[in-house]
Order: C-alpha cells, then structure tokens, then sequence
C-alpha cells in the first residue's frame, strides 16, 4: 500500500496534463488530474482549434469571390457570426467529451476543483479536501496578459473572442505577435473594420524578416490598418457602447470591440508554489531541468506554465517524457532543436530552424535561396498575391538549416519540408529529389 492518496496528483487537463495523467496511468501510477475549468486546456477550448475553424470560415469569404473566375455562378453572400460561433463552440464540446473519455478509460480521476499546492507531496481542493501525492505535476499553461492600461477592463482577450454576441463592425487589436495577426485577418474576411496597435515598430518578432515583412505589405493591401509604435492611454466606453481607444500621440480610434493579444504570462498566480520551495524566473514561469523537475524533488512541470517553447505539440511531449521517465522506467528528455511553428494569418506563414539572421550570427557564413512567385490559383482568381518561400543553407556544409514561408497551406507544406531540416539534409538533397508538379510545394526543390 503506498503512503500517499495517489502516485500523482496532475494540476491542469490541458494537453500537456492529459498526456501525462493518461501515461502515467498506462504504466501503473494511481493518478488524479484537477481542473478547474474545462478539461482540454487552451489549446482545445479557448485556442488553437476554435481559432482554427474560425480561420477555416474567414476563408470562405475569398474563396466565394474567386469561384466566380473558375465558372461557378456563386451569389453575393452574406455572413452570419452566430452560425459559425455556435457550430465552433459545438465542436468544442465534443472534443472536450473526448478528453474527458481519455481520461476515464485510462483510470485517471478528474476533480472539477482548482487545486492549490500546500507542500511538496500535498494539494488542497477549493471545497476544502488534502489530498496527498508521491509527485505533483503542474500543468496550468499560461493566461492572457492584459496591458495596465485605464479602461482596459472594457477590452476581452482570446479567452472570450470565441462567445462575441455579434461579429464586430470596428474592432482594434493591440499586440503583434501571432494571436493579433490571426484575428486580425479572421476579421477582416468576415467583414469588419480591423486596426492593429502595436507598441513597437515589427510583427512577429522571431519569425524571419522577409516573411513577416510580407505578410505586413499583405495585410495593408487587403485594408488592415497598422499603428506602430503606438502607446495606448486609455479605453473609454461610451454612452451607446461603443469604444474609443485614445493614445499618448496621434488620434483616437473608435471601436465595437477592443480585443487584447499582448501576449501570454504563465499560469502561476495563487498556486502555492511557495509552500513547496518552487522556484519562479522573473516571468512567473516555473524553472525545471531538463527531466522537468522543479527545484523541489517530487514537483513537477510541463507546458505553458514552465515558459519553455508555448505550444501544444511541445507541452504533449513534455508530458509523455514525463511520465515515461518517472513511471515507465524509460527516462527520456524532449529535443528542442528544429521544431517547426505557423502564423495562421492570412495568407499563413510558417517556418522551422533558423532564420537569415539567426544564422549569419551563428554560422558567418550562409546562402540564402528564395522563390517569390504568384500562386497558380491567384492568377486565374486575378489576385496579385504573391507568396514567398526562403531556404537558409550553411554555406560551409551545405546543409538546410531553416526553411521560412508564406503563401497558402504553408503550415501543411513546412510540417514535411522540416523532417528534412530536422534530419540535416543538404541543399543538394532538395535540388536531387524531382518536383511534384504543378504545386506550389515543388519550389522548395526548385530554389535558386
């Protein structure tokens, strides 16, 4: 008989944690998972596959006006937000039924509770239960930060976008990163008046400079408005509620809906960490080891909330190595090296590896290929959109160190091209293998 009420005791059903918990248990462990939200996390409730579906509708609105140059006698159409928004929040409860599955055919108990850490084997129940665990595994992800700003209270985040009473005639997103480009362009497809406040002068820092400059000169073409290097003052309500968003310098924009993407902050306020010796760095992330341990032997963490790389893939990882490690006598770590990430903006962009610059001050020396060119399907639709694809190659070895794109379906195109980053395959490798034609996926081994 163990001493403890379970082997682990899991905080936080969001993908990392399931993962974890649903592994754990296959090994053996006696384990518990307490959520106090909904099981699924923000990946499926409130993020990455809502967002996706809602990306998947904006893209009707081209694709209706194009059918018209390909032969089909499609009528002016209107929109209808509450239909998508419904159908979206539908699907959404039924993946939340089968996290929920997962979880009960692999003998994990889920506690709809929030649960706080009151040492390093113990936990406390928001109704009031000690529970007592051999480990602890933290898996709270991250929250959306909201910028201290008067009046930001009438502003909603990422968390709320999905349950809009109505699809926003104005709406102002303040941020620049990928959560504020990809709204910004689900918006703007379904007919609103987008303007994206950013309080520094770039997009996406971190993403290669060719093709975030890109998707900038797209977005101002298709009639996104831009205001770089804009410090907000406040957000006043007014009397019919409507908004306005007033700034230090240059005039106010009127708005419907406010919608912040500032970024996102761990999720490890109110955790009780402390009352286990749990390290914190200066972001509130939690530190661990390479085994994602925390400075406290029986705790650990995963995801989001240890700051590590924010994305979902990587948090299901972390999880499995996790729990591989601990209860499948196979200790193992996650390798962070190559690992590829998109923009679902609109056109999307996506890339894995370095970047030019990255890798000029890591290698000295490179080459640089590229294909800008007019996708086959704009042509015929009479769009000028053109979509840019980058290959970084270390000039010494010749091997492909990044891949870098944008244009439609870069996201389903990159997941395969960045095997052959991750593998450190060569130029000549890609100039060798013969195209697929006619695709857009076939430049990648036409780059010159």
């Amino acid at each position: 008989m163990s001493d403890y009420d379970f082997d682990l005791f899991v905080i936080g059903a969001g993908s990392g944690g399931v993962r974890a918990s649903r592994v754990a248990s296959a090994h053996g462990a006696k384990v518990a998972v307490a959520e106090e939200h909904r099981v699924g996390g923000t990946c499926v409730i409130r993020g990455c596959v809502p967002k996706k579906l809602l990306i998947y509708g904006a893209h009707f609105a081209e694709d209706l006006k194009d059918a018209r140059r390909f032969g089909w006698n499609v009528p002016d159409c209107d929109f209808e937000w509450t239909t998508l928004r419904d159908n979206v929040l539908a699907d959404v409860d039924r993946l939340e039924g089968l996290y929920r599955n997962t979880l009960d055919n692999h003998k994990v108990e889920l506690i709809a509770e929030r649960a706080t850490v009151t040492g390093p084997h113990s936990v406390k129940l928001a109704g009031g239960r000690e529970i007592s665990a051999k480990y602890i595994l933290v898996a709270t992800g991250a929250w959306p930060v909201v910028p201290d700003v008067e009046g930001a209270e009438h502003g909603i985040t990422s968390n709320e976008v999905f349950h809009l009473d109505e699809c926003p005639g104005r709406i102002v997103i303040v941020g620049g990163g990928y959560i504020a480009n990809e709204f910004a362009g689900i918006f703007h497809q379904f007919g609103s008046h987008v303007t994206m406040v950013n309080r520094g002068g770039t997009l996406l820092r971190g993403y290669d400079e060719s093709v975030r400059d890109r998707l900038l000169q797209i977005s101002m073409t298709k009639g996104i408005n831009f205001r770089f290097n804009a410090h907000m003052e406040k957000v006043e309500k007014n009397e019919d509620g409507t908004l306005c968003v007033r700034f230090k310098d240059g005039d106010p924009v009127p708005a419907d809906v406010v919608l912040f993407a500032t970024g996102r902050r761990p999720h490890t306020d109110g955790l009780g960490l402390e009352a286990a010796g749990v390290e914190l760095d200066d972001k509130g992330a939690i530190k661990v080891d390479e085994y994602s341990r925390t400075s406290c032997d029986s705790i650990y963490a995963v995801g989001d909330v240890t700051d590590r790389l924010q994305l979902t893939p990587v948090a299901i990882r972390e999880g499995h190595a996790f729990a591989d490690t601990l209860f499948g006598n196979n200790p193992r770590t996650v390798d962070y090296g190559c690992v590829p990430s998109a923009v679902f903006s609109h056109p999307p962009l996506a890339g894995v590896g370095m970047t030019e610059a990255q890798a000029r001050n890591t290698l000295g020396t490179v080459k640089i290929y590229t294909s800008d060119f007019r996708p086959m399907k704009n042509v015929l639709a009479g769009r000028e959109e053109r979509a840019l694809y980058k290959m970084v190659v270390d000039a010494t070895t010749d091997r492909v160190v990044g891949l870098h794109m944008i244009g439609p379906d870069a996201p389903e195109i990159l997941q395969a091209a960045a095997v052959a980053v991750k593998a450190g395959l060569t130029k000549q490798d890609f100039d060798d293998t013969v195209a697929l034609h006619p695709s857009m996926a076939e430049e990648l081994v036409l780059l010159k």
